[in-house]
């Protein structure tokens, strides 16, 4: 089933705004959440097909959301992308050890994302 609704959870209004723009033109049905508390509100009003995480975030941060969320039978199907600025491995390796399903380095190269959202779709 091909990906068309994404949750893209990151505290900075500048990269939700430039995240959307390049998903929005190619045809993807975004919304946004700026914390823990925000996205999991997102995701019990209507369901993403593929969440877009930072790490970086105040209460809990990328990690500890991600794995609240591929743990919970209600929300373990859905991929979960980091997509930080933490470029080390270890950061890596956390964030797939957490539930991620592939990991993003910001600043992001738009047509990487994009094959990297349409390899799960």
């Amino acid at each position: 089933m091909p990906i068309q609704k994404i949750l893209l959870v990151d505290d900075s209004k500048t990269e939700l705004h430039y995240l959307s723009e390049i998903l929005t033109k190619r045809g993807y049905q975004v919304r946004t959440a700026e914390n823990g508390d925000e996205a999991m509100r997102r995701l019990a009003e209507d369901k993403p097909d593929l969440i877009l995480m930072d790490v970086v975030m105040p209460g809990l941060n990328g990690f500890q959301l991600t794995r609240a969320i591929t743990r919970d039978p209600n929300y373990g199907d859905i991929p979960v992308i980091m997509c930080t600025s933490k470029n080390q491995e270890t950061d890596k390796v956390w964030g797939m050890r957490q539930g991620a399903r592939d990991y993003v380095v910001k600043p992001v190269d738009a047509d990487e994302l994009v094959a990297k959202i349409k390899a799960f779709g």
